[in-house]
């Protein structure tokens, strides 16, 4: 099996798998399903966070969202999107995320990253818009992270 694809696997493993405090969530609009998770980057393996240039932290999170389109034929496949991701924290300041696209074996990803610290709550409103549809989707969720 080719490296990537080891990775790739392992960067999924880890998301699908993880804590059930960190467990991936979806919400489907129409033909589509947008899955998204936040967790601590620290959980990730150390050579997939450096293949795909993520820091590994205790006070790191990583947002990971994809996009899944349903087919005729009741399958699904990865579909790129415009996405837009802020944070809220619980005093009310707002960031704005870097969102960037990971695609690898066929697997389409947008991730972020976003420094926490201990017992903190972010609200994540997400933003996702499919290439191949001129609606847009929201949605939000809240987390809160432990850093100790």
């Amino acid at each position: 099996m080719h490296i990537k694809n080891i990775l790739i696997s392992t960067l999924l493993s880890i998301i699908l798998f993880s804590l059930p405090a960190h467990a991936e969530q979806s919400q489907t609009f129409g033909d589509y399903t947008v899955h998204y998770i936040a967790l601590n980057s620290q959980v990730l393996n150390a050579n997939v966070a450096n293949s795909y240039k993520i820091k590994r932290s205790k006070n790191r999170a990583l947002l990971n969202i994809s996009v899944l389109k349903k087919q005729e034929d009741t399958t699904v496949k990865p579909v790129k999107a415009k996405v837009t991701a802020t944070t809220t924290n619980l005093t009310s300041q707002l960031r704005e995320l870097k969102v960037r696209e990971l695609e690898d074996a066929g697997a389409i990803y947008y991730i972020a990253e976003i420094p926490v610290r201990n017992e903190e709550t972010l609200t994540f409103k997400i933003k996702v818009q499919p290439l191949d549809s001129d609606e847009s989707y929201e949605l939000m969720f809240n987390q809160q992270f432990f850093t100790e």
